[in-house]
């Protein structure tokens, strides 16, 4: 069972994610990560921030050598920008020098200073701040690279950006450095230019745009999850990892969000024998490679809508002074025009920790050797068992 815990606020002095369940084996570098990191920080539309922000990682346990031990590994990713912040977020006792008391529509400020009673919006934005996502990336490195072991890949690629939406073709694994090359990570040049063009606009106006992402797993062998249990279900596992990407807003498995308006005749993916292969196909996507909550051996895709940033440019959305109960207009921190295409990355992220975490559960095995022999053995059962079934008995 692959587990990992994240902590660190935004301006501390440092994220730190802990992952435990890796077996031992797995070669891992700080270039690996940093790698990933990299690609979080990308996209049209982001902030200066992240001209300047730094990743600086550290491996402090669970590797020796380039390789893990089967113990928990320990990443820390530094703030370069620590000494601006330091006074202000030190951990000593002591009394920050200004106080928010404006609370941001959409956000986790107001929310969270009446769950915890603060009076500082800034105890909670630290925390809820999106930069948390760089140290679960971190983790979604070493997920990725167990995933690469056993045949999956796991990549994404904007869909929608404002009203501009993609009308290509979907990218396949080996076209992620061509997604990745998309100012907006966009694999449709046309619909690039567009939401290029949508961001310009928003920033003139200081606002900000959401999006949709699609997540692509390839390679995702069957019967990882379960119909068992409800917590055991893949496809309820990808919604609440997913769900749980700061403003991600909605979650689609296939094409969930359109079959409700279908008759069953039109709303499944038919089961077909490839005799050549001895295997079962389904020729469509619309369950998203998923059914009973259990992978079927297809593409696993989802679409994950983000809502545009709590954080405005231009402050212009109505609150409360939480000190005077006055009207005010919301507090005004460093921000993006939109984190579409860096919520991908974030989303392939949370995608490898769950089928990772899937694989281990299916699998077993306490080393990578282990885990790959296990993998091979069910597959070949598999092979041998669905060859001797006649087609007619598939479904």
């Amino acid at each position: 069972m692959l587990r990992y815990l994240t902590a660190g606020e935004s301006h501390g002095r440092a994220l730190v994610v802990i992952v435990e369940g890796l077996p031992a084996g797995l070669a891992v570098t700080v270039g690996d990560i940093q790698g990933e990191l990299a690609r979080r920080r990308l996209g049209f539309g982001r902030g200066p921030r992240m001209r300047f922000e730094a990743d600086d990682v550290m491996l402090l346990g669970g590797i020796r050598h380039g390789r893990t031990l089967g113990s928990p590994v320990a990443i820390e990713i530094a703030n370069t920008e620590w000494p601006k912040w330091e006074e202000e977020m030190s951990p000593h006792p002591g009394a920050p020098s200004k106080i928010l008391t404006a609370p941001r529509p959409g956000h986790a400020d107001l929310a969270g200073m009446q769950k915890y009673g603060f009076d500082d919006a800034r105890d909670v934005l630290e925390r809820a701040s999106a930069r948390e996502t760089a140290a679960r990336v971190a983790a979604g490195c070493l997920a990725k690279a167990l995933l690469s072991h056993l045949g999956v890949a796991v990549i994404s690629h904007v869909v929608a950006l404002g009203t501009a939406r993609a009308a290509g073709h979907r990218p396949t694994a080996s076209d992620l450095e061509a997604v990745d090359a998309s100012a907006v990570r966009c694999f449709d040049p046309e619909a690039e230019g567009q939401m290029v063009a949508a961001i310009k606009a928003a920033a003139k106006d200081g606002d900000s745009l959401g999006g949709v992402v699609e997540v692509l797993a390839y390679g995702v062998p069957v019967g990882l999850g379960s119909h068992v249990h409800w917590d055991r279900r893949l496809d309820a596992r990808l919604a609440q990892a997913l769900m749980s990407i700061q403003a991600v807003k909605s979650v689609e498995i296939g094409e969930g969000g359109q079959t409700p308006g279908r008759r069953g005749s039109e709303a499944h993916d038919a089961i077909t024998w490839d005799a050549e292969a001895e295997t079962y196909r389904r020729e469509t996507t619309r369950a998203g490679g998923i059914e009973g909550g259990m992978s079927t051996g297809g593409l696993i895709a989802a679409s994950v809508g983000m809502k545009p940033l709590a954080t405005l440019n231009r402050p212009v959305l109505a609150t409360v002074d939480t000190a005077t109960k006055e009207p005010t207009v919301s507090f005004k921190e460093r921000t993006d025009v939109t984190a579409v295409p860096a919520m991908g990355v974030v989303a392939e992220t949370m995608t490898a920790l769950v089928l990772a975490d899937e694989a281990l559960r299916k699998f077993g095995g306490d080393s990578l050797d282990e885990l790959v022999r296990n993998r091979d053995g069910f597959l070949a059962a598999l092979a041998t068992t669905t060859a001797s079934v006649p087609a007619a008995g598939g479904g």
